[in-house]
């Protein structure tokens, strides 16, 4: 994995860092293949219970591609008629939010800085977004000719609902922590020199939690949006009925009798 994004896993928490803070994170190809690696081997690893996403530095979480590479292979594209620029949304982009979106576990982001195009799209890929105070969001795709990738046109609308979401992507500008708290976008804005603790205790509180029902609650609320109340009701049932079978399940139960503070498996 390249070292311009850092992988850790402690007590059941992956860590993935991305490290270009020269180059306010921007993506350039060997970046998105290491975030790629990383977010899904965090994903995969079943002794990961939780996944904390955040950026070196304090000036940018992540400003998306990095354009400068970007403008050469674009000349490259030209000269060998290939096309093989933009194939970077089905390589990198595509699966880097699959991974987060679709991990059976929780995911936070902890904001840092600006998160402009992509570094947007994965901030929303998460699950739970702490947000420094002197962040900021911004769709930027148009400002470079570009519709959303990385999964914004999906999860931005159900965030802001889609008329904000048509405007943010359509005019996009810069918006404030503040603003991104009033707007759903981030879940809870701390000061920027808190923001890694806090992250970090979120994260670790996940991590050490029912793996099996916070899984649960990502896919029926993923499902809920897209089906029917009958439809979903289905599958509450038979997720509450996998969370029912859990090992944690019966240490909660047994643990809220006693009177004792459960010790999750995990499982």
């Amino acid at each position: 994995m390249a070292d311009t994004v850092l992988y850790e896993v402690s007590d059941g928490l992956a860590t993935i860092t991305l490290n270009r803070p020269e180059a306010m994170n921007a993506l350039n190809v060997a970046t998105k293949v290491a975030l790629r690696e990383a977010a899904e081997e965090a994903a995969r690893d079943t002794a990961v219970r939780a996944i904390l996403l955040t950026a070196a530095g304090d000036r940018a979480f992540c400003v998306g591609q990095d354009l400068k590479e970007h403008i050469g292979l674009l000349a490259q594209d030209r000269e060998t008629g290939s096309g093989q620029t933009m194939s970077t949304v089905g390589e990198h982009y595509n699966p880097i939010v699959r991974a987060l979106a679709g991990a059976a576990k929780p995911v936070v982001a902890a904001v840092n800085g600006v998160a402009a195009g992509a570094g947007f799209g994965f901030a929303l890929a998460a699950d739970y977004r702490i947000v420094a105070d002197t962040a900021s969001f911004n769709s930027s795709f148009v400002g470079v000719a570009l519709t959303g990738d990385s999964g914004i046109s999906w999860t931005l609308p159900r965030v802001v609902g889609p008329s904000r979401a048509q405007d943010l992507l359509l005019f996009p500008r810069s918006i404030g922590a503040q603003d991104a708290l009033e707007l759903g976008i981030a879940n809870r804005v701390v000061p920027a020199a808190e923001l890694r603790a806090e992250a970090e205790k979120a994260a670790r509180k996940l991590a050490s939690g029912p793996t099996v029902a916070y899984a649960a609650i990502k896919e029926a609320v993923a499902f809920g949006l897209t089906h029917s109340l009958e439809e979903t009701l289905q599958k509450e049932d038979e997720l509450q009925t996998r969370a029912g079978q859990s090992e944690d399940h019966v240490i909660a139960v047994q643990a809220f009798v006693n009177k004792e503070k459960p010790r999750y498996l995990g499982r």
